[in-house]
């Protein structure tokens, strides 16, 4: 499937450091990639608004990757309905997401020295939550 999309890419949101450095497959199904393109579209339409670059840290995690970095077995990334964020400025970026809305979740994430931003979409046909989490750990 050829890319549509301005800013973000199919292969920004398959690559894993982790899985890179651990040999772990990280390969979606075609089911998975038709929710990274509708997460693509949705990032895009942020990556407008937000008049910046934005740089995915983490994108679609196969099952055994999701298990490597300790992600919920629930979590919306094994189905390629969500990415981590990484940008200059966090904050604005999260109120520009806020204000632009149509986001499943946004979790403000400060784990260690590292900090990012989640979003997510809502699987097809369900109407997104529209929750805002912070996690710091």
């Amino acid at each position: 499937m050829e890319s549509k999309h301005k800013y973000f890419s199919l292969a920004e949101l398959l690559r894993s450091e982790t899985a890179e450095k651990r040999g772990i497959p990280n390969v979606p199904s075609a089911d998975v990639v038709a929710e990274l393109h509708r997460l693509m579209d949705y990032l895009d339409s942020v990556r407008e608004n937000y008049g910046a670059p934005i740089r995915v840290s983490s994108g679609y995690r196969s099952p055994a990757l999701n298990a490597a970095v300790g992600g919920k077995p629930t979590s919306q990334h094994l189905k390629g309905q969500a990415a981590d964020l990484v940008t200059d400025d966090l904050k604005k970026l999260g109120n520009v997401i806020r204000r632009f809305g149509g986001f499943d979740q946004l979790i403000y994430e400060h784990v260690g020295g590292a900090r990012w931003i989640h979003v997510s979409i809502a699987p097809e046909g369900r109407p997104p939550r529209g929750e805002v989490l912070y996690i710091t750990k």
